[in-house]
């Protein structure tokens, strides 16, 4: 059986990632890619869908961190016999990747085991296995080839390699995995203590970038968020998966289980503030880049996500071989909702392209020219019914949030025209922004309920109405706003928590519940703050700080009843919202007023630098 969500820690290269279990597991793995098809899949099925551990024999108290500043991750295993150190870290060369662990003897004597079990293409291919004359062990299935070098004795048992040994005070035994395509020559195997020193010192000096004023007391907290974002970040696209696992369900047991190692373009905009207000430039530029290539193409195919390159065929499907997290079934492989027409990613790229403008990165011609392109399509589309931001599968639905996203596309297109003197018809889009505007406060707010709503006609709340006044659709003050906070207050809250709506209403087309998701709650803190509430945003702030793992990692959403984390893990989107609202808590100009803000209002003071370009 899997670990907890929770119990899993993150390691990476910036090109793939892998989930080690509090127990020295290492029960997924996706290879060369955080999309390929994954070669360990216990994640979501059994140990006979591929693993890696690592483990005593003994029972043993586990503790376990990350190298300060680094996704460098040290087990400690105590034994009634001694300590041993499991340490884990991933390294890349051109056409391979490396992972690897070193077990070291801190006290007394261990004997540990190690299992090797290799599934390729999602658990469900057994590999040729055979030993090269240098002693180390390949394994071919397909297109792929993982070696495994050690100086462990190692044999083969019931299709699987073992090997058991025992590990002293200052004793090190290494293991080193490589990845290559198996129509390439057999490349040599990484050194472990080397890769690991070399992945340790690439972390500190990337690290060294962040300014940690930004963070304020919690700064340790935005930190490891940070390096969770840059993790799930490729190194050579600039594309941010969601998170980087598959299927791993909303509903402990479930069916509400998606595939999230892609791009989103709604993540666009929080993102850059995270990263921009953190120092991360030149990964803001990267991100911002790696969308204009993304989306490039005719307005209307314009897709809500791509993949890690920018592709666009995700194709959904369902791989009855692996029962599921916890038997919650079915896991799905790809994301059908790549083909949802969803109105606010069109506000999310117009204000993403402006903010990377205002916050100073290089101005691109070719931003603007697709934005142009872009505005002028959705002039012709807002007013039509989308799935929303949820990606409900339930129909199309006149979403509130979605009518507010084509407001901020319209506004942020009519700025970039006023403030950075670009030329499109900015008389024409103050005509629809007004239009945009004076719809959804009729249509979208109910005035018996004294709150806007999730859709026109509707009497469901929706969490993504707490972004109304983080984009500047209206001051936080505005009784509307007040009211929309009260009511998701008193309808939305589990445990203190936010729920996105309520599953009961069907809107979402499917059946169970979720969890309360996480980056609302941190939506909600910003409110609190916007609306001068500064004592109950930190409170509500440091209990999401406790949910996440020993570690420092979120899952997408939290069930309160069961005390998990459930979902996609860790969860980019979790960690953006963590960072941000940690500067709007600890700067006097955080990224939600900025962001609601047009250039004019800004006035210069000593943080002058943070705010405009």
């Amino acid at each position: 059986m899997s670990c907890p969500i929770e119990d899993y820690a993150l390691i990476g290269n910036c090109e793939s990632a892998a989930m080690v279990g509090r127990n020295g597991s290492i029960d997924w793995l996706a290879l060369p890619r955080f999309d390929s098809a994954a070669c360990f899949a216990a994640l979501l099925g059994s140990p006979e869908n591929g693993r890696w551990q690592i483990a005593p024999t003994a029972e043993r108290h586990i503790s376990r961190y990350y190298r300060q500043g680094t996704l460098v991750l040290e087990t400690r295993f105590d034994t009634p016999g001694g300590t041993a150190v499991l340490i884990d870290a991933m390294g890349r060369r051109d056409g391979c990747a490396d992972w690897v662990r070193i077990i070291r003897g801190e006290r007394g004597r261990v004997t540990m085991r190690m299992e090797l079990v290799i599934r390729c293409e999602y658990g469900s291919i057994i590999p040729w296995v055979r030993r090269l004359d240098d002693g180390r062990l390949t394994a071919v299935a397909g297109p792929d080839r993982l070696i495994l070098a050690t100086p462990a004795p190692v044999h083969g048992e019931n299709l699987r390699t073992i090997a058991e040994f025992d590990i002293a005070a200052g004793e090190e035994v290494p293991f080193s995995m490589t990845w290559s395509a198996s129509y390439r020559p057999i490349p040599p195997s990484a050194d472990a203590s080397d890769t690991i020193e070399k992945a340790t010192a690439g972390w500190l000096e990337w690290s060294r970038s962040h300014k940690t004023e930004g963070g304020g007391e919690w700064s340790e907290a935005v930190l490891r968020s940070l390096i969770t974002l840059k993790a799930l970040t490729h190194l050579e696209t600039g594309g941010i998966v969601a998170a980087a696992t598959t299927s791993l369900p909303e509903q402990l047991g479930g069916p509400r289980n998606w595939d999230y190692r892609f791009c989103w373009l709604r993540d666009a905009t929080l993102t850059l503030y995270a990263l921009m207000n953190s120092g991360f430039f030149e990964e803001a530029a990267a991100w911002r880049d790696w969308l204009l290539r993304a989306v490039a193409g005719a307005p209307p195919q314009m897709q809500i996500m791509y993949g890690i390159g920018g592709e666009r065929r995700l194709i959904e499907y369902e791989v009855p071989w692996l029962k599921g997290y916890e038997g919650a079934a079915p896991v799905r492989i790809g994301n059908s909702a790549t083909d949802q027409l969803q109105l606010d990613v069109y506000g999310e790229v117009l204000d993403s392209l402006y903010q990377a403008r205002r916050m100073g990165l290089p101005a691109s011609q070719t931003a603007w020219s697709l934005e142009r392109a872009l505005v002028e399509h959705l002039e012709t589309v807002w007013e039509q019914p989308d799935e929303g931001i949820w990606e409900v599968r339930g129909g199309r639905r006149q979403f509130t949030h979605s009518k507010v996203m084509a407001w901020v596309a319209f506004d942020r297109a009519i700025r970039s025209v006023e403030e950075f003197q670009l030329d499109g018809p900015a008389e024409r889009w103050h005509i629809h922004r007004e239009r945009v505007h004076e719809q959804v406060c009729r249509e979208g707010f109910d005035p018996e309920l004294n709150s806007f709503v999730q859709s026109y006609g509707a009497r469901q709340l929706d969490a993504s109405l707490l972004l109304l006044p983080l984009v500047g659709f209206l001051p936080a003050h505005d009784p509307r706003i007040r009211g929309t906070v009260q009511a998701i207050e008193t309808s939305l809250l589990k445990d203190g928590f936010v729920a996105r709506y309520n599953t009961e209403s069907a809107v979402d087309g499917l059946p169970g519940d979720e969890g309360v998701f996480l980056a609302c709650s941190f939506w909600l803190a910003d409110n609190y703050i916007l609306q001068d509430r500064r004592d109950e945003a930190r409170l509500l702030f440091e209990r999401l700080l406790a949910l996440r793992n020993d570690v420092g990692l979120l899952a997408e959403e939290y069930d309160p009843r069961a005390r998990r984390q459930v979902g996609n893990y860790p969860q980019a989107f979790s960690h953006v919202a963590l960072i941000n609202t940690a500067h709007n808590l600890t700067r006097a100009y955080g990224p939600a007023q900025h962001r609601a803000e047009s250039k004019e209002t800004i006035e210069p003071d000593s943080n002058s630098a943070q705010r405009t370009t």
